[in-house]
């Protein structure tokens, strides 16, 4: 029996090819679409903890044993915060840390992005990298080295204290005792923010030498044509030029300094304001209402009234500094 022609060279019949269906996505949805993965993290982490804490600076919520129940108490929460004196102890102490600190930060971080503008052209990265070695240090680590340099006894600025008191007349300025930076409540504050202007310098530096580069030269080659002096120059073109970085580096320095926990959290020996409560910033006594006082709901009162002062010093600053950038 012959095999037909055509089967000859036949394999065994092949299953026929399901249809394949690939999902379209038209040019129209798809930033929407890629966009879906971080939106949802930002509902989830960002959005739900804001609304919730709004929700909660009405109830009062004590969960001392799992998921306590709740219970609606109006304006209650916001009347405590405002009636409590420990609560306006601590915006004193927040606003006198975000002004000894950040004030500094740019009277000198403008100066010194100007010097590194004009002397350093080669090893420019290499200085800014070392001006922003604090910023990116471990809060942790840099509290530690900072506690090493304020201890009484052998820390490293007492001892220079006590050899600038030896000298004849500059020394007679000098305490005769070693100061006790971290439990004396009159020097726990300018220690702190020691160690925050130390710590965010840097970051300003960064950000108006980034302003600097922006400015076009022909200003200043315009303005030594003129004679101008290098003095008449940095009020007249670079001041002005540095507005707009001038505006957000404050904003950033006032919402920061305005947040301050990690600093004073972690110089305090108890970690809860040290003594006579002189390092209790709002947000760290936000952190002991809710924690250690176990009253959410007044703690997320305290952080609304927060948000709002912020909010209301960041539209001041805008309208004062901000005014005639548009």
């Amino acid at each position: 029996m012959t095999t037909p022609p055509s089967l000859r060279g036949a394999g065994p019949a092949a299953a026929p090819a399901l249809p394949t269906r690939r999902l379209r996505v038209s040019a129209r949805s798809a930033p929407y679409v890629l966009l879906l993965p971080f939106l949802a993290l930002f509902c989830v982490f960002g959005l739900f903890p804001l609304g919730f804490s709004l929700y909660l600076a009405f109830q009062t919520w004590e969960p001392t044993s799992g998921l306590g129940a709740m219970q609606f108490v109006g304006l209650s929460n916001f009347a405590f915060a405002l009636s409590d004196e420990w609560f306006w102890k601590s915006m004193w102490n927040t606003l006198w840390l975000a002004v000894a600190s950040g004030v500094p930060q740019h009277l000198v971080a403008i100066p010194v992005a100007c010097f590194i503008h004009a002397a350093f052209k080669r090893y420019r990265n290499l200085i800014l990298g070392a001006w922003f070695v604090p910023y990116i240090t471990s809060t942790v680590a840099v509290a530690i080295v900072f506690t090493l340099l304020y201890s009484t006894d052998y820390g490293l600025i007492n001892q220079v204290i006590a050899g600038i008191a030896r000298w004849p007349v500059i020394g007679a300025l000098m305490p005769e005792q070693s100061i006790d930076w971290i439990n004396d409540p009159e020097h726990l504050k300018p220690a702190i923010a020691v160690l925050v202007f130390w710590r965010y310098v840097g970051f300003n530096i960064v950000l108006y030498l980034a302003g600097l580069q922006a400015i076009p030269r022909d200003l200043y080659e315009a303005a030594t044509i003129d004679g101008a002096s290098p003095l008449q120059q940095f009020f007249h073109i670079t001041l002005p030029g540095l507005k707009p970085m001038i505006l957000f580096g404050v904003t950033l320095s006032v919402v920061g300094g305005l947040q301050l926990f990690e600093e004073p959290f972690i110089l305090t020996p108890d970690g809860r304001g040290g003594s006579d409560q002189a390092g209790m910033t709002a947000a760290v006594y936000l952190y002991r209402t809710a924690f250690d006082f176990n009253d959410f709901g007044a703690a997320s009162a305290m952080s609304w009234l927060l948000f709002i002062a912020v909010g209301g010093i960041t539209w001041l600053i805008h309208k004062t500094i901000g005014r005639g950038l548009k």
